[in-house]
């Protein structure tokens, strides 16, 4: 196989960036009338083992939670050695091309906790226009490391999610117009918040010689109104993301982010996915929470697939809403994991692969606790 389909197979074997890749890699095309009709996607089966304790996602996919790690006391209060199984990331989309170049993508796939269709994109383009439901503007997979799990590395450059966005793209530059997704708490409890403007991102994608590099950046607005109290603050998150070619076997890449009052744009951060981006003190003031993140991995092709290691973390800032007396003292402070897989394609549109994953957590009030697990995975592409 040569390098540049050994490199498509593996990236197909992974969920971090599979939805990009498995589009392209389309076998059901057809016309219906004037239009070009593309039926793309994937059967997947993940599986896994947690070696200590069970922190596999609830909806499924088999992904570590980092909201299950036991931690303080009740690090060692779970029977060790789980296993489960399940199909629910398999996945379906269908792209219609029109004659007048207007492009339409819906896709789907399981993973809810009752195994219906989840929406993942719902988008049309028409030159450089994008509106709908994808990835926000704010994300890059430039930087990834190949791995099985679903919900990634800690560190992925920003959002690394999808939202809905009204989008412009002129060569590298994409400007887009997304829903907000800004969080605020007390301390105890999550604050409904009020947006008045959409968050604004900026995001510039490029290449040189062997480095391929994404940089964006984004502000938006935090805030709420209760009818007798209201304060925002303005927030905002910047990454870096690159990848280094050192030879055509060996890849080395990584992200960088800082978030002000953006935390729901640093991914793994907070008990799971996104932490909060601000909280409210004692005299109604919305003060905004920093955090940082970043990951470095490896690809290594041998054999008939490639090793991937990669490391992460994501980490926030609670100390000024501790000093308000907030108690924030069970809030995760930093997240932290770590993969090793192999990942081969035996044959075309077949990909399968194996893993190690660690996890850590570590909390505002001292208490830490980890977690290891091993994964399985095959994919058959379509």
């Amino acid at each position: 196989m040569s390098n540049n389909k050994l490199s498509t197979a593996i990236r197909l074997a992974t969920a971090t960036v599979a939805l990009g890749v498995a589009g392209q890699a389309a076998a059901i095309g057809f016309n219906a009338g004037d239009a070009t009709v593309d039926i793309y996607g994937y059967a997947r089966l993940n599986a896994s083992y947690d070696i200590d304790e069970d922190i596999s996602h609830t909806n499924g996919t088999r992904a570590g939670d980092f909201s299950k790690v036991n931690t303080g006391a009740e690090e060692d209060s779970e029977a060790s050695g789980h296993f489960g199984a399940d199909a629910v990331q398999s996945r379906l989309g269908v792209r219609t091309t029109l004659p007048n170049d207007v492009k339409v993508t819906i896709e789907g796939d399981f993973r809810t906790s009752t195994s219906t269709v989840r929406l993942r994109h719902a988008f049309g383009q028409y030159k450089n226009w994008l509106m709908g439901r994808t990835w926000s503007n704010h994300t890059a997979f430039t930087g990834a490391t190949s791995v099985l799990e679903f919900d990634g590395v800690a560190g992925n450059a920003g959002l690394y999610n999808r939202t809905a966005q009204v989008r412009y793209t002129t060569g590298g530059l994409s400007l887009a117009a997304e829903d907000s997704k800004a969080s605020i708490t007390d301390g105890t409890a999550a604050v409904s918040t009020k947006q008045s403007i959409p968050t604004f991102t900026a995001r510039y994608t490029g290449k040189s010689g062997p480095v391929a590099y994404s940089t964006s950046a984004l502000v938006q607005q935090v805030g709420y109104d209760t009818g007798t109290e209201d304060d925002d603050a303005m927030g905002f998150a910047v990454f870096g993301s690159a990848k280094f070619s050192v030879t055509d076997t060996v890849s080395i890449q990584g992200n960088v982010n800082y978030t002000d009052g953006a935390n729901g744009y640093m991914f793994r951060s907070g008990t799971n996915y996104y932490g909060e981006d601000a909280y409210v003190d004692a005299s109604g003031n919305v003060e905004t929470i920093t955090g940082y993140s970043a990951n470095i991995g490896t690809s290594i092709k041998a054999g008939p697939g490639a090793f991937n290691v990669v490391y992460g973390f994501a980490t926030m800032d609670w100390d000024d809403a501790e000093d308000e007396g907030l108690a924030v003292g069970d809030k995760h402070e930093t997240n932290t994991n770590a993969f090793v897989n192999y990942q081969w394609s035996p044959v075309e549109d077949i990909n399968l692969g194996v893993q190690y994953g660690y996890f850590q957590v570590e909390k505002v009030n001292g208490d830490d606790g980890d977690a290891s697990r091993l994964m399985f995975a095959a994919q058959y592409n379509f």
